[in-house]
């Protein structure tokens, strides 16, 4: 029983490291975590353990690791000095297996661009001749582009384009 409630405990913590640093969960905090979670254990050693668990987690997902490099990275893991143990590489594993894609899809939409066209304004100047200069300027267009991402404008906000006409 005590080793069901340790895998429900470390699973329920693995799911806090994720809202909090893949998913941007502001409700989630280490305080928290500690409070619900592992509340017997002081604050140096569920800082340990916190450490520990994002050190690894953090190795997995940045090398979106499949399922034959999860296991042979956790059994490296469990027989490093100062890994960890067996049953946690067991939860790691399937919290990995059923959390990899929506984690995956997180990081890619925190990382792409999503430009969309705000607003687009437009005209064509032209100087025309006059009696002191022999002849008139190039006629040129000017575009005003502004792009947005997620509601959020980018920097610069306002792109001018001049294109010879």
């Amino acid at each position: 029983m005590a080793e069901l409630d340790s895998s429900k405990s470390l699973s329920a913590l693995l799911n806090g490291i994720a809202q909090c640093t893949y998913f941007s969960n502001p409700e989630i905090s280490e305080e928290f975590l500690q409070q619900e979670l592992y509340p017997q254990l002081s604050p140096h050693e569920f800082r340990a353990l916190m450490d520990k668990m994002r050190g690894v987690f953090k190795s997995i997902v940045s090398a979106d690791m499949d399922l034959n490099q999860l296991e042979a990275f956790l059994t490296a893991q469990t027989k490093k000095q100062g890994g960890i143990t067996e049953e946690q590489a067991r939860v790691i594993a399937k919290f990995w297996k059923n959390h990899k894609t929506n984690i995956r899809e997180s990081l890619i939409t925190q990382s792409r661009w999503d430009n969309s066209l705000k607003t687009i304004n437009w005209r064509v100047d032209l100087k025309s001749q006059s009696r002191d200069m022999d002849l008139g300027n190039t006629p040129v267009a000017i575009a005003e582009i502004e792009l947005g991402k997620n509601g959020q404008f980018t920097c610069p906000p306002t792109w001018l384009l001049k294109v010879p006409v």
